[in-house]
């Protein structure tokens, strides 16, 4: 299976920080919330969402579509 990127920069980046903070979070208050706040975080960082390819959607910017 290849992974086309079906998100897009920005919200690759959103996706990132609030993962992060989410991590943070669980980490504070010592809980696996933490481990939640990682899904978002690798979906951000490879920019490939599997809920977006089943559903056949995309965030990518047509003209700035990149080739993987």
């Amino acid at each position: 299976m290849i992974l086309k990127k079906n998100i897009g920069y920005t919200e690759s980046v959103v996706r990132v920080l609030i993962g992060s903070l989410i991590v943070v979070a669980g980490l504070y208050i010592d809980s696996y919330l933490g481990f939640i706040g990682l899904i978002p975080v690798i979906s951000g960082a490879i920019s490939f969402c599997p809920l977006y390819r089943f559903m056949n959607m995309t965030t990518m910017n047509p003209a700035l579509e990149r080739e993987n």
